[in-house]
């Protein structure tokens, strides 16, 4: 993960191991503006559907968090999907979302 800092690889790091544990589509994590972290893995039930981002931003506000510093989200798909990112720009409409694929580094950082 070359170019990123200690913090935003640990972010990536979380949400890779989000994804692996579980076996989700996608694993995501985020840190608020005390640097406090939130991991998530997609949820698919019959009668709820989160994305992984979507639920890491819920964990982060539902803890007291009011800002993001930055996001990640390890996935296959090729772009980040729009309401993940609207998602992200609530809290925090200039922080990077880094996109990184399930096995490789950091595939590319997307500002909401």
């Amino acid at each position: 993960m070359e170019g990123l800092d200690q913090e935003d690889q640990k972010i990536v790091t979380l949400a890779r191991s989000a994804r692996a544990r579980t076996g989700a589509a996608e694993g995501a994590a985020v840190r608020d503006e005390t640097g406090r972290t939130y991991a998530a893995a997609t949820v698919t039930l019959p009668s709820l559907r989160l994305s992984a981002l979507r639920l890491a931003v819920a964990m982060a506000v539902s803890s007291g968090a009011t800002a993001l510093e930055a996001a990640a989200l390890v996935s296959e798909a090729d772009a980040v999907d729009p309401a993940d990112l609207a998602a992200v720009a609530d809290l925090a409409p200039g922080a990077p979302v880094y996109q990184a694929g399930p096995m490789g580094g950091c595939v590319r950082a997307v500002e909401p």
